[in-house]
C-alpha cells in the first residue's frame, strides 16, 4: 500500500484548531534542554527545595540524577505519603476495538500488521463490563484502536453509557477529538482522557507515524486541552520512552502537564510512564536503553516536579517493579489486565497491542498492596 506523505504539522480537515500557544512554548523550552549540562551539584540543589523550578526538573532528569535515587525516592515517597496517603487507586483497561487506520512504526495495532482485529458489540461489551465489575473494580479505563470508522464516537459513547452502571469512574484512551466531541463523551459518563504523544521531538514523530491522522503532531499535542474545554475532569500525559531521548520527551510530559495545571487548574492532572514493548509479529520490539532505574527516574521527577499529579504504574512493568514502586511513586496500577480486545468474560475477540509483563488478578494485586500496609482504592470519585 502506497500512502501519500502529508505534512505532520498541518491540521488535516476536520480537525478542530484552538486558540493556544502551549505546543510552540513546549517545543522551544525542550530544544534549548541538554540534560549533559547538569552536575550533581545542581541535583542536590533541586533536592534541597520544597518547590522544583523547571531548571530543577531538568536536573533530576540528568544522567547526573541517577547516583541520587535513593534521595529521590524519599523525599518521592514523602511527597506521595502527603498527597496521597497509603492509598493506590486500582483499575482495568477494557479494550473495546482494535482496529486502527494509522501506520505507526512501533505499536501492534498498527494498520498493516496482520493481527485478529475485532470491535465488541453493545452484548459483548456488556459482558465483559459485568465481568470485570464482579472482581470488585469501579474505576474502568476504556481503549480503542484509532479506527473512526470501525470505532465512532456514537460506537464509544454507548459503550460508556454501558460502563456508567457498573463503575464509578470511566477514563477513555481512544484517538484524539474534537472540544464538542469530548464533550458528547463526557455527557454520557466520561471523567478522564489519556493521550500520549509518544514522542515531543517533531522529527521522530514524523519518521514513527508513516501514514493516518496519528501523523499530525500539533493535533495530537492539544488533545488534552481539547478535552478539558469539553468539560474532561481531568487528563494524563505521557511519553512512550525509548522511542526517542527519554529524558526530553519525560522533561517534554512534564512541562506539557505543568503548563496545563496552571492554564486549568481545577484539572486533575496524570502519568503514565509507558516504555515500549514488544508485540506480535515484532517481538524484538523492545525499550532497550529505558532500564527500571532509568523509568524509576522519570517517576520519582514527575513526583518531585508536580506533587498533586497521579502517577500510573501498568503491567507492561514486571510484578516486582510494580510492587516496589507503589506507595513510594506510583498511586495508582492496573489489576486484572488484557491488552487485547474483551477476554475478561468470552474468549478473547482481537489480538492484544503489547506483551504484558504481570498478569495478576485484581485479589492477588489487592493482597499485595494490603502486604505492604497500603489502602487499595477502587473509586475515589462518586458522579454527581
Amino acid at each position: 500500500m502506497v500512502m501519500k506523505k502529508v505534512d505532520h504539522m498541518q491540521y488535516q480537515e476536520g480537525m478542530e484548531i484552538i486558540q493556544s500557544d502551549l505546543m510552540n512554548k513546549v517545543l522551544s523550552t525542550v530544544e534549548k534542554y541538554d540534560c549533559t549540562l547538569y552536575t550533581n551539584r545542581d541535583v542536590e540543589r533541586a533536592l534541597s527545595k520544597d518547590h522544583l523550578s523547571l531548571e530543577d526538573y531538568g536536573a533530576l532528569l540528568s544522567p547526573a540524577a541517577l547516583s541520587y535515587l535513593e534521595e529521590m525516592a524519599v523525599k518521592g515517597m514523602a511527597e506521595t505519603k502527603k498527597h496521597f496517603g497509603d492509598n493506590v487507586s486500582l483499575f482495568t483497561p477494557l479494550y473495546i476495538a482494535n482496529y486502527c487506520q494509522n501506520e505507526c512504526v512501533y505499536c501492534g495495532f498498527k494498520a498493516t500488521n496482520k493481527i485478529q482485529r475485532a470491535v465488541l458489540n453493545y452484548d459483548e461489551a456488556e459482558e465483559e463490563l459485568k465481568a470485570i465489575a464482579s472482581t470488585g473494580l469501579e474505576e474502568i479505563l476504556l481503549l480503542t484502536g484509532e479506527s473512526r470508522y470501525k470505532s465512532d464516537v456514537e460506537y464509544i459513547g454507548k459503550t460508556i453509557k454501558q460502563a456508567t452502571k457498573y463503575f464509578k469512574t470511566v477514563g477513555i484512551e481512544i484517538y484524539p477529538l474534537n472540544v464538542d466531541e469530548y464533550a458528547y463523551l463526557h455527557e454520557c459518563g466520561a471523567d478522564f482522557v489519556s493521550v500520549y504523544q509518544e514522542t515531543y521531538n517533531p522529527d521522530t514523530y514524523e519518521k514513527v507515524h508513516l501514514w493516518g491522522s496519528k501523523r499530525i503532531f500539533p493535533y495530537r499535542f492539544y488533545a488534552q486541552e481539547r478535552a478539558l474545554l469539553g468539560g474532561m475532569r481531568g487528563v494524563s500525559f505521557g511519553a512512550l520512552l525509548g522511542l526517542d531521548d527519554f529524558r526530553k520527551d519525560a522533561f517534554a510530559a512534564g512541562l506539557h502537564a505543568k503548563l496545563i495545571q496552571q492554564k486549568y487548574p481545577h484539572a486533575e492532572i496524570g502519568f503514565s510512564v509507558p516504555r515500549i514493548r514488544p508485540y506480535i509479529n515484532n517481538a524484538d520490539n523492545n525499550s532497550k536503553d529505558v532500564h527500571e532505574k532509568q523509568l524509576l527516574q522519570v517517576m520519582l521527577a514527575y513526583r518531585l516536579f508536580m506533587p498533586f499529579a497521579g502517577i500510573t504504574i501498568s503491567t507492561r512493568e514486571r510484578a516486582g517493579f510494580r510492587d516496589h514502586v507503589a506507595g513510594m511513586v506510583a498511586n495508582k496500577m492496573s489489576a486484572g489486565v488484557n491488552v487485547g480486545v474483551g477476554g475478561h468474560e468470552e474468549e478473547q475477540k482481537g489480538d492484544q497491542q503489547f506483551e504484558i509483563s504481570d498478569e495478576r488478578s485484581v485479589a492477588e494485586v489487592h493482597q499485595m498492596l494490603v502486604s505492604k500496609g497500603l489502602q487499595p482504592v477502587y473509586t475515589d470519585y462518586i458522579r454527581v
